[in-house]
């Protein structure tokens, strides 16, 4: 094993910050695993065996490679990782995010996006980096359940899964989302913009339009927020 250094964007394997999303990687991506290391005082251990045996994957001591890791100290388990790629189910929901900035609310996004069933998403770049240790750990896991994939821009992205019907959230969506009148097709992409700036203009031109309704007293909701009540609205029924 070459020794694992403090995460890069550019390089080609990230790691997992934590037993409870080594756990899941561990489950979900076996072949991806490079490694395991754990902290001397770790108790769950032998499940911890038991996975990587199954995957021949070696597990080592790694007090001193956890603490360089790790800002917390509640840190008894890394998982070190190959970044893959991933194709989207063309059959299946997509959630799209427009140029996300926040590795934090990425990894919120992808954990609730699997609670709910939607296991596809597209990230238009630049956005946010779906590999980084903060985003991991923030989706507890939960990136390894899903498939998600990079395009260079929203055109690409339609060109590649047109037969999708798109709604929008905007502030000024010509639609308002209700639980009662939430439309149900079959096939569909959810889109939003960053934390920021939200979605621009053109995006009225991409198929519906729609407005979460709130009150006058804050500016618009939190990026999470939008995703977890339009990915719920629009999946119930389906959830299984």
């Amino acid at each position: 094993m070459e020794a694992v250094k403090p995460y890069k964007k550019n390089f080609d394997y990230s790691y997992t910050l934590g037993a409870f999303p080594t756990f899941e990687l561990l489950k979900a991506r076996p072949e991806q695993v490079r490694a395991v290391y754990v902290h001397s005082t770790f108790t769950d251990r032998q499940a911890l065996a038991q996975l990587c045996g199954a995957g021949h994957i070696p597990l080592l001591e790694g007090d001193r490679l956890i603490a360089r890791l790790s800002e917390k100290e509640n840190c008894f388990v890394v998982g070190v990782f190959e970044k893959y790629e991933c194709v989207l189910e063309a059959s299946l929901p997509h959630v799209v995010l427009v140029n996300p900035g926040n590795m934090g609310n990425l990894g919120t996004i992808i954990r609730t996006l699997t609670g709910f069933g939607i296991y596809d998403l597209a990230i238009i770049a630049p956005g946010a980096d779906s590999f980084n240790p903060k985003t991991v750990r923030s989706s507890m896991g939960a990136l390894f359940r899903i498939r998600h994939r990079y395009f260079e821009s929203f055109a690409e992205y339609r060109r590649q899964y047109p037969k999708h019907e798109l709604f929008t959230f905007m502030l000024d969506g010509e639609r308002t989302l209700e639980a009662g009148s939430c439309p149900k097709p079959e096939l569909f992409s959810l889109v939003f913009g960053n934390e920021a700036a939200g979605l621009d203009a053109s995006f009225h031109n991409e198929g519906t339009s729609v407005f979460i309704p709130q009150t006058k007293d804050v500016d618009s909701l939190n990026l999470t927020i939008a995703v977890g009540i339009g990915a719920y609205l629009f999946m119930q029924g389906r959830i299984s």
